[in-house]
């Protein structure tokens, strides 16, 4: 796959957690800037490109936009990973990078992530029967990745909402690991997680504003086109 005008682009998901392991695929997030005039036709460009082997999932700067604004967690990685897992970087990338705050909101933020993050729970009680011990070595498998996102989601959820900072790179990866397997023993293990944080969620101001800022952000995506436009 080849897309040109990539703006921001690196290494996400669980190498940049710090949870990959050797079998582990490394996946790449990137944004990318479709020629302005390309915007105007009948038949608009394609706003994302997804590839596998090599895992690689590129959205056009204005999904990129939206899909941030409302608190993805997945997209909202690519602007807060630590320096050396950026394989792009632009001078309208960096610009993005400075104004990552203000896609962030109290409300969307929690929704979001918390959203995420009963998903990731749902998954792992679909079986029916609370444990997946006596399953195939792949069920386990999945079941013990799953219970590691939701866990991930649950704990860099929270950060964001209470401090208004993202940390991709996970202070105690094994402890990770652990939690993963004490759910593919038992799925049930991961509720008293969840409920915490739903808890904790709940309870705490956030420093987040109720809105986020879209006038910078609408700002930026106007200079992205007048730079592409030809």
């Amino acid at each position: 796959m080849t897309v040109t005008n990539v703006l921001l682009s690196g290494v996400v998901g669980s190498t940049a957690y710090g949870l990959a392991h050797k079998d582990s695929d490394v996946d790449r997030l990137g944004m990318f800037a479709a020629p302005t005039e390309s915007l105007h036709g009948l038949h608009p460009p394609r706003e994302s490109h997804v590839t596998t082997a090599p895992d690689r999932t590129l959205h056009e700067a204005a999904k990129w936009c939206r899909l941030a604004l409302g608190g993805n967690p997945t997209v909202m990685e690519l602007v807060w990973l630590p320096d050396e897992l950026y394989e792009v970087r632009t001078p309208l990338g960096d610009e993005l990078i400075g104004l990552r705050t203000s896609f962030l909101s109290a409300r969307r933020v929690r929704d979001a992530y918390l959203g995420y993050a009963t998903q990731q729970f749902k998954r792992l009680t679909d079986r029916g029967d609370g444990s997946v011990a006596g399953g195939s070595a792949g069920t386990r498998k999945r079941t013990a990745k799953h219970a590691r996102h939701l866990r991930r989601l649950c704990h860099q959820g929270f950060e964001l909402y209470a401090t208004g900072r993202l940390s991709i790179r996970l202070e105690d990866p094994e402890s990770y690991r652990s939690f993963g397997e004490r759910v593919a023993a038992d799925s049930t293990a991961a509720l008293p997680l969840l409920r915490e944080f739903e808890e904790a969620f709940a309870t705490t101001r956030s420093v987040l504003p109720d809105e986020p800022d879209e006038a910078p952000v609408e700002a930026w995506l106007r200079r992205v086109r007048r730079h592409h436009f030809h």
